[in-house]
């Protein structure tokens, strides 16, 4: 995620960032967009080691209809660390406090990464308060990622973490962070994060909301994993007939000549995510 550009300020139509604490936790989140007559808000999730700014050149496109809440996980942007590890399961259950606390009977789910990560174990162990889900750039199981990710991930702490001071990432963090001198605990605890084994795979088998998979053809996710996911999802079991009738509620989108690194700035990315939100599909798989 070198090439991001995480600068929340380039993002004009921002109502301004709020906190509301759950779990412990003082999460900060911006609304964007529309919310006159919107049925369900979008709620975004960003990458490891970014924030909101993440989505900074797709947010005009993806809050032209709807109301959008850019949310910061735990340790990242605006939102302080807890004394508590970096873990997909509390990060979601903060997310689906905070659509309770915002009073939505459910929301459309959008998290790339990291974000994907926590989007998928929101759906999992909060069904009810999600409608729709996204989950970009982001595997069900840790052998979704190619190995030579993998490495990389293995060798994300503090020591690494000084390698990093200067970068971009590192000074949008600085910028925005509540303690920037706890960049090092970040990244040290991102990697314990990333170290863990998972795979939820009969977990995303039993999702029911209609759910899109997006990845890059050059992305850092295991194109057969992506596959892998559609199908568990419901997809990708037959033709669907000339009239679509046999298609599935699920979606599976590869973006051409896009990396893991670029996805979230790519205007392919916006046009199929709100076409997915946008358009009515069957209650049953």
């Amino acid at each position: 995620m070198t090439e991001s550009r995480m600068n929340s300020e380039a993002m004009d139509n921002a109502s301004g960032g709020c906190y509301v604490s759950v779990n412990g936790i003082n999460l900060y989140y911006e609304t964007y967009g529309e919310t006159r007559g919107v049925s369900r808000p979008l709620v975004l999730l960003h990458g490891g080691l970014g924030g909101i700014g993440m989505f900074a050149p797709l947010m005009p496109e993806l809050s032209r209809t709807r109301q959008v809440i850019g949310v910061e996980l735990q340790a990242h942007g605006h939102t302080a660390d807890i004394d508590r590890p970096l873990r997909f399961e509390a990060m979601a259950d903060d997310i689906a406090a905070l659509i309770r606390y915002m009073g939505f009977a459910g929301v459309d789910l959008m998290g790339y990464s990291l974000g994907g990560g926590v989007a998928l174990q929101t759906v999992i162990r909060h069904p009810q308060a999600v409608a729709k889900l996204v989950v970009v750039s982001s595997p069900c199981k840790r052998e979704g990622w190619y190995p030579e990710v993998l490495a990389g991930m293995a060798g994300m702490n503090a020591e690494a973490a000084q390698t990093m001071v200067g970068s971009p990432m590192h000074a949008d963090y600085v910028r925005s962070a509540p303690r920037p001198e706890d960049w090092p605990v970040l990244v040290e605890k991102m990697g314990q994060l990333l170290r863990q084994d998972y795979n939820w795979c009969s977990e995303v088998a039993s999702i029911k909301s209609p759910a899109m998979i997006v990845i890059g053809d050059a992305d850092s996710v295991v194109p057969a994993h992506a596959v892998e996911m559609f199908g568990l999802l419901g997809g990708g079991k037959g033709d669907a007939g000339w009239d679509g009738s046999g298609m599935s509620i699920s979606r599976l989108a590869i973006l051409p000549a896009t990396t893991h690194y670029n996805m979230f700035t790519s205007p392919m990315l916006a046009s199929v995510v709100t076409n997915f939100l946008d358009t009515p599909l069957p209650e049953h798989r």
